[in-house]
């Protein structure tokens, strides 16, 4: 399937330097269109509230908003996708929304094979890198292993963690159908700053979807 975009941009509100909202805002005026709400540890009233500013943020834009699984709030919000944690069965919210974008979180090939037989449309696999976001979070699996993966797994991948305007490019290269970012951003520490990684790691991204299609 085509994912939403090449670049997902994961929300951590603790990690954030600035207002959420206005990083999300600037981000989207840079160019991100696929938006992945976590705040898994927010009350589900105040996720729920925070989920629809996002849809409104993103609306204008075209934007797809996924939003983190959690058991008190097992209801798929209205014009969202979900993503799944790996100890989630996939197959049984797949039966529940046949036509929703659902992707999974992964940290193994066992994990992200048993994600695709359940019926995931994407999984992110990390770490690809060192996380920006969770320092010393699991051990790296490297562009090696994401290869591995992206070359025999039936749904697209999604690398995450650690992931760069420098690296971004690299993650394609290795077979990632998109890279997902959340420390790179959610640290920034003025919205130029934002602007400045959501675009350089757009450019990125481009630039190597360019050379796929010179080469084929």
């Amino acid at each position: 399937m085509n994912l939403p975009d090449r670049l997902l941009l994961i929300t951590d509100r603790r990690a954030a330097r600035l207002p959420l909202l206005a990083v999300l805002q600037t981000a989207l005026e840079a160019g991100c269109r696929w938006i992945l709400v976590r705040e898994k540890d927010l009350p589900a009233p105040a996720r729920a509230a925070l989920i629809t500013d996002v849809l409104a943020l993103a609306q204008p834009f075209g934007a797809t908003v996924s939003v983190s699984y959690t058991q008190d709030q097992p209801q798929l919000w209205p014009g969202t996708g979900w993503h799944l944690p790996a100890d989630v069965p996939v197959a049984s919210v797949r039966a529940r929304y046949p036509t929703h974008l659902i992707g999974a979180s992964t940290h193994s090939r066992a994990e992200a094979e048993a994600a695709a037989h359940g019926g995931a449309d994407y999984v992110t696999f990390s770490p690809v890198f060192p996380s920006l976001s969770k320092p010393g979070y699991g051990d790296k699996h490297g562009l090696e292993r994401l290869q591995a993966l992206a070359g025999s797994l039936s749904i697209p991948v999604v690398a995450l963690g650690g992931i760069t305007p420098d690296n971004a490019a690299a993650c394609l290269a290795a077979g990632a159908q998109a890279v997902a970012v959340m420390g790179a951003v959610m640290g920034a520490s003025n919205l130029d700053e934002v602007v400045h990684v959501v675009t350089q790691a757009r450019h990125a991204l481009a630039g190597r979807s360019a050379r796929s299609g010179e080469e084929h």
